[in-house]
C-alpha cells in the first residue's frame, strides 16, 4: 500500500466517503493544510480522538490525487491504523522503533509525534515493502526518521536502546475483511499457526530491545484470538512486562477482550466505529538496563555553505547531520547515532552531491526556508500547470527556485535556460 492506501476504493466525483486521513506538516501549519484541501474542494471535519486527525466530507475528486496529497501534506489511512501510534504515546524527544514499519502510516504518524528532537526507526524485512516505507517518509518530509530491512533485529540492535517500541507484527488480517474478503479463508485454522510463532518471536526482541521503564504498543488488525489476548497472556507470562490499561479514545466502540484473565486492552469493534477491526495492548518494560551509548554517524560531511549556496535552508533540518554516500546525500538524525556499525540503514534523502556542488531532490521542502526565493503563489492554477508538464519564466532565479502556495513550501522548481519546471528527479 502507499500513501493512498484506500485509494482503490475512492470516492466518484461529488460522493462522501468518510474516509479517515491525517495531517502531515507542523502545528502552525495545520489551517494552511486544509486551506490547501479546500482550494481543490476537499471538506474535512476533525476526528475526536487527535488534533491531527480528519474525515473526509466532501471529496469532489479522489483524495489521494489532490495536490495536498500530491505534496505529502496528508496520509490517508484507516481511523483505526491511527490508533496504535496515539496510545504508545511517545513524548517530545522519545527514541522510537517501528518492528514492522511499511507501508509507513504509524512510522509517520511516530515521527510526528515525537517531533524534531525525537527519532524513529523504521524496519521492513520485504524490499518491496521497505521501498514504499522510503517513499512515504520521503514524500512527507519527516526527516527525523531512519530506515533497515532486519528480518532479526536481535542480534543488530543493542538490548534497550528503545524508550518506545510500536510492534504491529504481521497477522492474519481477519479486521480487514470489509477490504480484503478471503483473510479469513486464506488463514483458517491451522495456517495462522505460523504467524502466531512469528507474533510470540519479535515480541520476545521488542521486550529485549526496550528500555527498563519504556513502552510497547502490539497491536493487529484482526480478530483473532490466537493473535490478540492469547498474545497477551504469552508477554505476561513469559516477558519482563506488565500490562499499562488503555484509555478509549474517543470515537470509538470496543468489544470486551475475549479470554477472562485478560484486561486492560482494547478491541475495536469495527461495524460500530465505521473503521477497521485492531487489537492493541499496551506493555511496560520490567528490570533490565538501559542503552545509551551514542556513536559517530557514518558518511563524508557535506558543509552548511554547499546546501547555502544551493539555497537550502538547513536551519529547518532537526538535530542531526547531513552527510553524503558516494553522490547521495542524507541526513541523518542524531538519534540515529545510537545505531551500531553492523547495521545497515538510510537516512532521510535530501539530494545529491557531486564536486563540491549540493542538488536538492525536488520534494525536499524541509529545505525550503520561509519566504525564500522562488514562486509564491496565491492560487492553484500555475502550480497545476507547472505539475502538467508546463514551464513558466525564471527571471532571476536560481537553479533550484523554491515553489510555495500562500507561503506553504512545496519543493523545488527547476530551473532549464530562462524557463523554471517541476521535475520530481
Amino acid at each position: 500500500m502507499a500513501f493512498c492506501e484506500d485509494d482503490a476504493a475512492a470516492a466518484g466525483a461529488g460522493r462522501t466517503s468518510g474516509r479517515s486521513f491525517r495531517l502531515v506538516c507542523e502545528a502552525g501549519q495545520r489551517a494552511l493544510v486544509e486551506a490547501l484541501l479546500a482550494a481543490t474542494g476537499h471538506v474535512a471535519e476533525p476526528e475526536p480522538f487527535s488534533p491531527w486527525c480528519r474525515r473526509i466530507v466532501a471529496e469532489p475528486t479522489p483524495l489521494g490525487s489532490s495536490m495536498a496529497a500530491r505534496f505529502g501534506y496528508i496520509h490517508i489511512q484507516d481511523r483505526s491504523s491511527m490508533l496504535p501510534p496515539l496510545l504508545l504515546n511517545p513524548p517530545a524527544g522519545a527514541r522510537v522503533l517501528d518492528m514492522c514499519a511499511a507501508p509507513g502510516g504509524k512510522t509517520g504518524f511516530l515521527a510526528q509525534l515525537v517531533g524534531r528532537a525525537g527519532f524513529v526507526l523504521g524496519n521492513e524485512p520485504s524490499p518491496d515493502r521497505l521501498a514504499t516505507l522510503r517513499q512515504t517518509l520521503s514524500r512527507e518530509n519527516l526527516a527525523n526518521t531512519a530506515t533497515c530491512a532486519a528480518a532479526d533485529l536481535a542480534p543488530l540492535l543493542p538490548a534497550g536502546s528503545f524508550t518506545h517500541i510500536l510492534l504491529d507484527p504481521p497477522c492474519s488480517g481477519w479486521g480487514t475483511l470489509d477490504k480484503n474478503p478471503q483473510a479469513a479463508k486464506i488463514w483458517a485454522g491451522d495456517k495462522v499457526a505460523p504467524l502466531a510463532s512469528l507474533q510470540r518471536k519479535l515480541l520476545a526482541t521488542a521486550a529485549g530491545l526496550l528500555a527498563p521503564g519504556g513502552r510497547l504498543l502490539y497491536s493487529t488488525c484482526t480478530t483473532n484470538v490466537a493473535e490478540n489476548e492469547e498474545q497477551t497472556r504469552f508477554a505476561l507470562d513469559h516477558l519482563p512486562l506488565k500490562t499499562v490499561p488503555l484509555a478509549a479514545p474517543a470515537g470509538f466502540v470496543f468489544e470486551a477482550p475475549q479470554r477472562s484473565d485478560v484486561c486492560g486492552v482494547l478491541r475495536v469493534d469495527s461495524a460500530a466505529s465505521a473503521a477497521q477491526g485492531f487489537y492493541m495492548a499496551l506493555y511496560e518494560k520490567t528490570g533490565g538496563e538501559a542503552y545509551d551509548a551514542d556513536g559517530a554517524l557514518p558518511g563524508e560531511v557535506v558543509p552548511d555553505k554547499a546546501l547555502l549556496a544551493a539555497g537550502c535552508e538547513p536551519s529547518g533540518l532537526p538535530p542531526g547531520a547531513v552527510r553524503a554516500f558516494g553522490e547521495k546525500v542524507f541526513f541523518l538524525p542524531a538519534g540515529a547515532a545510537l545505531l551500531p556499525a553492523g547495521l545497515r540503514y538510510q537516512g532521510f534523502g535530501l539530494g545529491t552531491y557531486r564536486s563540491g556542488v549540493f542538488r536538492p531532490q525536488a520534494r525536499a521542502r524541509v529545505l525550503l526556508g520561509a519566504g525564500g526565493p522562488g514562486f509564491t503563489e496565491d492560487s492553484l492554477s500555475r502550480i497545476e500547470a507547472l505539475l502538467a508538464g508546463q514551464s513558466l519564466p525564471a527571471g532571476d532565479l536560481p537553479s533550484r527556485a523554491g515553489l510555495y502556495w500562500r507561503g506553504l513550501p512545496l519543493g523545488f522548481l527547476t530551473r532549464k535556460g530562462a524557463r523554471a519546471l517541476w521535475s520530481d528527479r
